[in-house]
C-alpha cells in the first residue's frame, strides 16, 4: 500500500513537472525580417518568451510600417543587431493570456506600442512616463528584455507576441481594427505633445511635415478647435490638409507661402525626419508660444540650432517629446476612437517583396499617410 503511494506521489510530482516545463517552453513563431543593414525582407522563424504570470500572448492581425521602422533598417540611429524583426504598432486578439491577468481575457482585442517593459518603479515610472524609465524602456524591437533572459526583442511584423499585460492596450470592440495600429506610435507621438502644451480652441497651430505623425497631429488639433496650419515640401497634400480640416497650407519651397507668417502662432508641432531649419519655426511663434519636435531624422541629417537664436526669441519654447506612457496612450485610443481619430492608410500583404516596396516609397515620399502590413496574409 505505501509502495503504491510512494509511486502515485512520484507519478504526480513527473506530471506536475513536466507540465510546468512545458509552460514554460518558448513559442514558435514567424515573421519578416531583414538579415543586414539595407537588406531586404524575408521570411523568419524564431520564439518568443513564455506566457508569464502576468503576461497575454496578442495573435497580431495589423503592424503598421513607421519612419523608425526604416531608420532602424538603415542604421541611420547607429548599430543596428540583426537579423532584425521591425514593427512596434500593433494590433490584434488575446489568444493567452497568464493566470494573474484581468487587465484582459481571451478574445479581446489588444495593441502594443514602441515599448513591452520599464522598471515601474522609478519617479518617471510611478508619473506614468514609463517611456523616460531611468533605467531605460524596453523597446519592442531593437531592446533587450531584462525581465527575460535579456533577450533581444523582435517586432510586430509577425504572426505573436507575448507582452507583460499592463504594457498592452485595451482596443475597443468597436474600433475599426484595421486602422488601430498606426494610433499606438503616429497617434500617442502626435497627441501627447498636443495635449501636453494646452491646444485649446482658437489657438493658431502649425502642423509641420504631413506624413504618418503629421497628419494625426492635424486631426486631433482640428478636434480641440484649433486653427490649423500645415507646412509641407510639395503641393501633393495641399488638398488632404484641408479634407482633414487645416485651415492653411505652406508649402516651404514656396516664398510667398512663407510670408507674414512670424509671430502668429500659440503651438508648432515638428514632426519633420529630415534636416530642416528650426529657427525659421521659432520665429513664428507668438510670445510664450510654443514648439514641440517628435521627428528625429537620421543623426547625418540631424539639424541644428544656435544657442543665440533663443535669445533673439526670447521667450519662445522648444521643447521634445517621445511617444506617450501607457495611462496616455490608452486615453489617447479611447479619445481617437470616440472622435472617429484614424490614420489613412493603405493596408498591404505581408510578403516581403511588398514592404521592400512600401519602404521605398516611404523614403520617396509617395504614401498616404501610413502602410500597415495584413498580418494574417503571412505564410
Amino acid at each position: 500500500m505505501k509502495k503504491n503511494i510512494f509511486f502515485t506521489m512520484i507519478g504526480l510530482f513527473l506530471l506536475l513537472t513536466t507540465a510546468s516545463a512545458q509552460n514554460k517552453k518558448r513559442i514558435p513563431t514567424k515573421g519578416l525580417a531583414v538579415f543586414e543593414e539595407k537588406g531586404k525582407f524575408k521570411p523568419y522563424e524564431f520564439s518568443r518568451h513564455a506566457v508569464g504570470d502576468n503576461d497575454i500572448q496578442i495573435e497580431i492581425l495589423y503592424a503598421g510600417i513607421c519612419h523608425s521602422d526604416l531608420h532602424h533598417v538603415h542604421a541611420a540611429w547607429g548599430k543596428e543587431e540583426f537579423p532584425m524583426v521591425p514593427g512596434h504598432e500593433l494590433a490584434g486578439r488575446v489568444v493567452k493570456i497568464g493566470k494573474n491577468v484581468t487587465k484582459f481575457k481571451v478574445g479581446d482585442y489588444a495593441g502594443i506600442g514602441c515599448m513591452v517593459g520599464s522598471c515601474r518603479v522609478c519617479d518617471a515610472c510611478k508619473q506614468n512616463h514609463e517611456q523616460y524609465c531611468e533605467h531605460g524602456a524596453i523597446m519592442t524591437y531593437h531592446g533587450v528584455d531584462r525581465y527575460n533572459d535579456n533577450e533581444h526583442t523582435q517586432g510586430g511584423y509577425s504572426k505573436d507576441y507575448v507582452v507583460a499585460s499592463d504594457f498592452a492596450i485595451k482596443i475597443p470592440a468597436d474600433a475599426q481594427i484595421e486602422k488601430v495600429a498606426p494610433l499606438l506610435c503616429a497617434g500617442i507621438t502626435s497627441y501627447s505633445p498636443i495635449m501636453y502644451a494646452g491646444v485649446k480652441r482658437g489657438d493658431k497651430v502649425g502642423i509641420a511635415g504631413f506624413g504618418g505623425l503629421g497628419h494625426m497631429g492635424v486631426q486631433y488639433a482640428v478636434a480641440l478647435g484649433a486653427d490649423v496650419t500645415v507646412f509641407d515640401i510639395t503641393e501633393d497634400k495641399r488638398q488632404d490638409a484641408m479634407r482633414m480640416g487645416a485651415k492653411h497650407y505652406v508649402n516651404v519651397n514656396n516664398p510667398d507661402d512663407l510670408k507674414d507668417l512670424n509671430n502668429t502662432f500659440n503651438f508648432i508641432l515638428s514632426t519633420i525626419p529630415t534636416n530642416y531649419d528650426m529657427n525659421m519655426y521659432l520665429k513664428m511663434l507668438k510670445y510664450d508660444g510654443q514648439m514641440a519636435i517628435v521627428g528625429l531624422p537620421p543623426f547625418a541629417q540631424m539639424p541644428t540650432i544656435s544657442l543665440d537664436k533663443f535669445i533673439w526669441q526670447g521667450n519662445r519654447k522648444i521643447f521634445g517629446s517621445q511617444i506617450g506612457g501607457i495611462k496616455e496612450t490608452q486615453e489617447m485610443l479611447d479619445y481617437s476612437v470616440k472622435n472617429n481619430i484614424y490614420p489613412e492608410v493603405v493596408i498591404i500583404d505581408a510578403e516581403g517583396s511588398l514592404v521592400d516596396e512600401a519602404y521605398k516609397n516611404i523614403m520617396d515620399g509617395k504614401v498616404k499617410f501610413r502602410y500597415v502590413i495584413d498580418m494574417k496574409t503571412l505564410k
